[in-house]
């Protein structure tokens, strides 16, 4: 008679028993973060959508249904305007950084070694330090005192200081611009990353020219990455505070802002609930509609297959 020995236990037990049942992982260990998602996520969302139902008065928030809160999201000229201009800045901003960091992560891409090393060093050295010191950087710069109008005025271009280059719509795009190139930077620079070199030498011992490979392999192997850099920009601008806060001035606000006054100036925290709402829905339904030219997993990944 022949004696099997087996040094696995699992297949001993096979062995002996007729099988292993599969070790599950114990879904206890999930438990922390789904308790601190239901108590620091979604808990407090729901609140919010309950609360701007509720309608505001000089004693405080009556917690009763009412659609009077949405309903003056829509039909106020103020409220919808802002929402306008917010999404034609959060626009223009995703716009103008992809023009910006296509060519900075194509060169990033084609470095090797060191070069790549201090490359990325520099790209990540400003967004070691704070948001907000980030933000008032521009304000030495664009003031009426700051480096541009101290340079122009040196250089005999103009006599007296220029006004207008800070606390206006177009101080804030430039600071959006900056703050967020990084996070349009990475996801292309992903993709990019992601490209068989070997089509490139294959279209170019074929006798392709560089333009030709750029358009028809370069550029849509790329796009997933632009889309999902797209995604993100857009995502964070829109729902801008900061930037606006500080280089905007009165003219320069966004959505964000209005709904901060909503619950800190004017104490009015049913319709700043209704505002923080619809500003969700729509970036909501944005994604929804995203989702169908690129994967939602895609988003932070740059379109990179895990």
């Amino acid at each position: 008679m022949t004696t099997i020995f087996h040094n696995n236990p699992r297949q001993r037990k096979s062995a002996f028993s007729g099988g292993v049942k599969p070790i599950g992982r114990p879904i206890w260990l999930l438990s922390p973060g789904v308790i601190w998602l239901l108590l620091f996520g979604l808990a407090p969302l729901a609140f919010m959508l309950m609360m701007s139902f509720w309608t505001s008065t000089i004693f405080g928030t009556k917690p009763d249904f009412s659609f009077d809160n949405y309903a003056r999201v829509i039909i106020t000229d103020l409220y919808r305007d802002q929402l306008f201009k917010t999404l034609r800045i959060a626009f223009m901003t995703t716009a103008l950084t992809v023009l910006i960091s296509y060519p900075v992560a194509y060169l990033l891409s084609r470095l090797k070694g060191m070069q790549k090393a201090l490359f990325v060093l520099m790209m990540f050295l400003p967004f070691w330090t704070s948001y907000v010191i980030r933000a008032f950087v521009w304000l030495p710069i664009l003031g009426r005192h700051g480096a541009i109008n101290n340079i122009l005025q040196a250089l005999g271009v103009i006599d007296t200081p220029i006004d207008w280059l800070l606390y206006n719509e177009g101080a804030v795009f430039l600071g959006l611009v900056y703050v967020y190139t990084l996070f349009m930077t990475l996801p292309i620079y992903l993709s990019l990353e992601k490209i068989d070199p070997a089509l490139i030498e294959a279209a170019t011992d074929l006798g392709a020219k560089p333009g030709s490979i750029f358009r028809r392999i370069i550029l849509p192997l790329s796009w997933p990455g632009v889309l999902s850099g797209c995604i993100m920009v857009f995502l964070l601008s829109i729902s801008a505070f900061v930037t606006p806060q500080l280089l905007g001035g009165a003219s320069g606000i966004m959505y964000g802002n209005v709904i901060a006054s909503q619950f800190l100036a004017n104490n009015n925290w049913a319709f700043g609930s209704a505002l923080s709402i619809t500003l969700i829905i729509i970036v909501l339904l944005l994604l929804l509609i995203s989702s169908r030219w690129i994967g939602v997993q895609h988003v932070f990944t740059g379109g990179r297959d895990r």
